[in-house]
């Protein structure tokens, strides 16, 4: 059966490193392969979603090869890409092909493009929209997977205002841009991850970011080819967020965790956790490919309930799962709202996680767009079984529950994991916790 258990411990305590940041990763891959020259990328996650992509890729003529822990990446430049003689399949990764979606708009061939059943439920609309505008063929079932994108040689530069805060949006418009005669601008209203500017400008692109009025402005000028760079990639803050969860909730507990990504835009959650009383700290800061990274500590805490809003969650939407299991180890109530993007990830998260910790005894209330959950200055009792519904956040964020609950926690479809973190449970046990 495709299901794993987590038992209670009595402490978790180590020294570690997790693997790339997944959003960096996938990034990476990407204009390695539309850059010229070669780049080698030292870090990268080898996650099933990351592999997806990196098989894609090479169907489109991309030569890519690993050596040791490394990947080398012989790119083809911006237009180079070559049709595949079959449609390609992106697995469970929404950021990836939306991303590979705008890289395709660009690219004067037909191809289909289609996904796994989690992924397959997933909107793909608010991309389509901008690409068409841009020149593109998109046709799709419904705004969804399976698409089928015809590109053209040179999309047409726009300006588009992105009244939905999503880096992935943001980040297809600026790809498909890279063949474009002339400047497209990207308004960012509410401040989404950056990774992709910042891989841009380090690849050479011609792009800039202006301030305007509490907006960003961001600007790509196109048809100048991208120079192959060696990257590293620090480690991926949401998974560390997991693992360092465990540490908050379980007695005892000490977990350092080397050389993660602490890029502003993704510190959210961080902030969230120091007003939660949460015993966390940050130590040797420094820059590695144009990345914050530092070494962050997570001590057993007395957590305290928090509430939080919209802008607040969009800045966190894959840490709402471990949010609401660290929320229900807090003595007073926490709540979010705002949160109707969650319904739109690897699965309805507000649905998902609500139906999780009823099942482990937890008292939550539903609320619109969020959750109200009731602390407890007791250990929630857990001893049930949870379905992921193919979440990696969710099986991952319960089977931390399951370290410091009363209870053992079982968790279905629990594979899921592997598409963003595949040594999870390994070092989760190598910290002391009882995954099987």
């Amino acid at each position: 059966m495709n299901q794993l258990s987590s038992s209670p411990i009595n402490s978790l305590k180590g020294i570690i490193n997790i693997p790339g940041d997944k959003s960096i990763s996938h990034r990476s891959l990407i204009l390695g392969a539309l850059s010229i020259g070669v780049t080698k990328i030292d870090g990268l996650v080898f996650s099933e979603d990351t592999l997806n992509l990196i098989n894609v890729l090479k169907t489109m003529g991309v030569k890519i090869i690993k050596k040791g822990k490394k990947i080398i990446i012989y790119g083809v430049g911006i237009g180079g890409l070559k049709k595949p003689n079959k449609t390609r399949f992106m697995g469970n990764s929404g950021t990836a092909t939306r991303l590979m979606i705008g890289v395709l708009s660009n690219q004067e061939f037909k191809v289909n493009i289609s996904g796994d059943k989690s992924l397959s439920k997933r909107p793909m609309s608010r991309i389509i929209e901008p690409l068409t505008e841009m020149g593109a063929e998109i046709k799709s079932k419904n705004g969804k997977l399976p698409v089928t994108i015809k590109g053209v040689n040179e999309t047409l530069p726009i300006n588009y205002n992105l009244t939905i805060p999503s880096a992935q949006v943001k980040s297809s418009i600026l790809l498909a841009s890279l063949g474009t005669p002339g400047l497209t601008t990207v308004i960012e209203n509410e401040i989404t991850r950056n990774h992709t500017e910042i891989l841009l400008k380090l690849f050479g692109a011609n792009i800039k970011i202006k301030r305007k009025k509490n907006k960003n402005l961001i600007s790509l000028r196109g048809q100048q080819e991208l120079i192959a760079k060696n990257i590293k990639i620090s480690g991926d803050s949401s998974s560390a967020l997991i693992v360092g969860a465990a540490a908050l909730i379980t007695p005892n507990s000490e977990i350092k965790i080397k050389n993660v990504n602490v890029n502003k835009t993704r510190f959210t959650f961080f902030n969230v956790l120091k007003k939660m009383n949460a015993n966390i700290h940050i130590s040797k800061k420094k820059y590695i490919s144009n990345e914050e990274t530092a070494d962050i500590t997570f001590k057993s805490s007395k957590l305290k309930g928090i509430h939080i809003g919209k802008k607040t969650v969009s800045g966190m939407i894959d840490e709402m799962p471990i949010f609401s299991v660290i929320a229900s180890f807090a003595s007073t109530n926490s709540s979010f709202s705002g949160g109707e993007e969650l319904k739109y990830k690897e699965s309805n998260r507000i649905d998902t996680v609500y139906n999780g910790l009823l099942k482990c005894k937890v008292k939550v209330k539903k609320k619109l767009n969020g959750l109200i959950i009731i602390g407890n200055k007791n250990k929630p009792y857990g001893g049930s079984t949870i379905q992921s519904n193919f979440d990696h956040r969710i099986a991952m964020s319960f089977l931390v529950m399951g370290t410091a609950s009363k209870k053992k926690i079982k968790i279905n479809e629990s594979n899921c994991v592997k598409t963003s973190f595949p040594n999870f449970t390994t070092l989760m046990n190598n910290l002391g916790a009882k995954i099987s």
